[in-house]
């Protein structure tokens, strides 16, 4: 007997079936079974679900006489069913990978609940992929296992079949069946839920919702949404059957109402002539059941009671002028942007007419974010050095936190904003200042960079419209024309953008500032930091930092971080700092050993506290040389990422590590000690000898002196030979974390 059987209807579908069938099938967890029914499908569904059952002894394939609808569709799968738990899943839908495993285990910590429910991200046909938006109600604290009346907001979800698991013992015993029409979900999910002995929740995506462009039966324009009155009708039926569910009444009636008022709402379901007819019904029906009790929303009072009522020409006369007051709302709103911008872009021009302040400066990181980066290391620097400096960071107001106390904050798009812009004598930033800049005569532009660059950059993106993906690249120019200094951490740098941003400015190869705290950090400091991390004492951390993927629309995990912990063991946690490993719009409950990090402001704090980092194609791997700890590299696309974005020299022949082009390799890299052996002490001491040669802990000294206090004599700054730097250590102690070798 299978642990699940995962039951397909299949209708119309056929563009989209094998994907669904293959992301069942490429499941980690194989103690499953496939029922694929084909609804009497005009199109290719029935012979693609003979293909796959020809192929897989775990699939079946049921042809159904005639069309029947999902609800028989999903009756006949389950007569058919042999697993412990059903799972439906409709056919223009998808598993994420290692679903089936993540719900299984959820099952057995849970203790076999009759129900389980899950979560899905809605994919639309753009590839953009958004998690459920009341995802919070799958929180997996509190008890294990629980009763629908001990957690009652869970009706607030998606009352759809497919994302939940069923204990198919509990369902025959109950004798639930899908009725036929349209919303079919609604007295079956209403009706499990309520009558469930035991349910428990998994705060993971399971599944990919697909939201087709155009159709979609429940968008269609059909006199068959009146379908819902009957489905309802059964609901009420089977609470009236059953007196201990009386309390759900109330419950139910007001859920009602609201689905009512979403369809009549919906312009393109119901037809105009049938309009009058369904508000007749809904009022109808909403006579039949009112139970009052339960609280109602003081929006949608007025609108619950006009359906009560039957006053459609009242309710709809509400509805206009509720929809004509959002559009003057939006249209002020609109009026009211243009009225700030044009004053904002006169408030400019006369700033900019005013002298320069010649002890002002401005810094900023790139995308507008708090206090971090080369600029961060400079403006602290500056601050040290630059006697009646006054300083300013212009980032967002929810990173204003970030901003050390002295240096004034600047949020985007104020008056402030741009008087500091239009007056500061010096401009500072790792990226481009807003598009509105006209530097002025006087004003000193210092371009830091972020890191040094193994991808393509600049105009060399000419010939990548991939990776370009509309780049204006004569906005590109003309704001590299207003640099007077680009900041250089090595040789290679200094070649690659002086091709890559041809101008008339400086270059400044002085290293990189934002690596100074690698020169600068004790490690009574770095203990606080992976204390602060939360890493456990004697565990050793391995930071995982990732690259986004040009010729990808949607980013995908390319590591599997929670079998990588399983197979390195229990001294070892992963700092995760990659956002797409949430998978499509979320992610679930952290594991214990994997540290999620993607939003923590500050890299190099996160590489402090590692013992080792695990990248691709990052520029972060020529920073965390400075470190002297391992490195290794994951590049199981690079060919495709070759192809898409191009980098300027092999890293396969040269790498700052060891090197894994698969996962399994990468595993056995770990396994067998070789991420940390002498040859990986080899590669990196070359590594970090071609492109560290200036990292010091003197960077942003050496930029502070040229720029801002002018001395030419005797720059740059003497930089000690590698043997005599001190690269920041990690803490003594007892366990994994001290025996990383060099």
């Amino acid at each position: 007997m299978p642990r699940f059987s995962v039951i397909v209807p299949a209708f119309r579908v056929q563009a989209y079936l094998h994907a669904c069938l293959d992301s069942v099938l490429a499941q980690s967890f194989k103690d499953y079974e496939i029922v694929v029914v084909d609804d009497c499908s005009p199109d290719a569904c029935g012979p693609i679900a003979d293909e796959y059952a020809r192929r897989d002894p775990r699939v079946a394939a049921l042809h159904l006489p005639r069309n029947s609808g999902l609800g028989p569709a999903r009756n006949a799968g389950m007569g058919r069913a042999a697993g412990d738990y059903l799972i439906f899943l409709d056919g223009d839908d998808t598993l994420l990978p290692d679903a089936l495993q993540t719900i299984a285990d959820r099952i057995d910590a849970t203790g076999e609940p009759d129900v389980l429910m899950y979560d899905y991200a809605r994919t639309y046909w753009t590839g953009r992929s958004v998690r459920n938006v009341l995802a919070a109600h799958l929180d997996e604290g509190g008890p294990a296992r629980f009763r629908l009346t001990d957690r009652p907001e869970l009706l607030q979800l998606l009352m759809v079949v497919w994302n939940k698991a069923y204990r198919r013992a509990f369902i025959e015993a109950e004798g639930f069946t899908f009725p036929p029409g349209y919303y079919e979900d609604t007295p079956w999910t209403y009706p499990v839920l309520m009558s469930a002995g035991s349910i428990a929740v998994l705060d993971a995506v399971c599944v990919s919702y697909r939201q087709r462009r155009r159709g979609n039966i429940l968008s269609t324009t059909s006199e068959k949404h009146f379908d819902v009155f009957d489905q309802y009708d059964r609901v009420f039926a089977f609470i009236d059957a059953r007196p201990e569910l009386a309390l759900w009444r109330p419950v139910m009636f007001r859920r009602m109402l609201d689905h009512f008022s979403a369809l009549f709402a919906s312009r393109d379901r119901l037809p105009h002539h049938s309009r009058a007819a369904f508000f007749r019904r809904a009022a109808a029906s909403c006579r039949r059941y009112r139970t009052p009790g339960a609280p109602v929303p003081r929006r949608a009072l007025l609108r619950h009671g006009l359906l009560r009522l039957g006053a459609r020409r009242t309710y709809q006369a509400l509805s206009g002028a509720q929809r004509l007051g959002g559009r003057l709302r939006r249209g002020s709103a609109a009026v009211r942007r243009a009225v700030r911008g044009a004053a904002l872009r006169a408030h400019y021009r006369i700033q900019s007419r005013l002298p320069l302040r010649s002890r002002d400066a401005v810094f900023a990181a790139r995308g507008g974010g708090g206090y971090t980066g080369s600029p961060a290391a400079i403006e602290a620097k500056v601050r040290e050095l630059v006697p009646g400096v006054r300083t300013a960071w212009i980032c967002r107001a929810v990173d204003a936190h970030t901003v050390p106390t002295g240096t004034r904050h600047l949020t985007p798009g104020t008056f402030a904003h741009w008087t500091a812009l239009a007056r500061s004598a010096y401009l500072v930033n790792d990226a481009a200042f807003d598009r509105g800049l006209v530097k002025r005569r006087g004003q000193v532009l210092l371009q830091t960079h972020e890191g040094t660059p193994l991808r393509t950059v600049g105009t060399d993106l000419l010939d990548r419209p991939a990776a370009a993906r509309g780049t204006d690249f004569e906005q590109l120019l003309r704001s590299v024309d207003t640099w007077d200094f680009s900041l250089s951490a090595n040789p290679h740098s200094t070649l690659v953008r002086e091709r890559a941003y041809p101008s008339a400015y400086l270059t400044l190869e002085y290293g990189s500032p934002r690596n100074d705290v690698y020169h600068r950090t004790g490690p009574a400091d770095v203990a606080r930091l992976r204390e602060t991390l939360g890493i456990p004492a004697g565990s050793t951390a391995l930071l995982y930092a990732p690259t986004h993927r040009d010729y990808r629309r949607v980013q995908r995990p390319a590591l599997d971080l929670e079998r990588l912990v399983r197979v390195l063991g229990p001294q070892f946690v992963v700092l995760a700092r990659a956002p797409q490993l949430a998978g499509p719009g979320g992610h679930r409950a952290p594991h214990p050993r994997i540290i999620d990090v993607s939003g923590h402001r500050s890299v190099e704090t996160l590489a402090l506290a590692s013992d080792a980092l695990i990248t691709d194609y990052a520029s972060l791997m020529f920073d965390y040389v400075n470190l002297d700890r391992p490195v290794v590299l994951h590049l199981a696309d690079i060919e495709a990422y070759e192809a898409a974005r191009g980098t300027y020299f092999d890293i396969t022949t040269f790498p700052p590590g060891i090197v894994a082009r698969g996962q399994d390799e990468l595993f056995d890299i770990f396994a067998t000690d070789h991420w940390r052996g002498s040859r990986s002490a080899e590669l990196r001491a070359a590594f970090r000898a071609r492109f560290c040669p200036y990292d010091d802990g003197y960077a942003a000294e050496r930029v502070v002196r040229r720029v801002f206090l002018g001395e030419t004599d005797g720059m740059p700054l003497p930089v000690p030979s590698a043997a005599r730097r001190t690269p920041a250590a990690l803490p003594a102690q007892d366990g994994a974390g001290a025996g990383v070798k060099s």
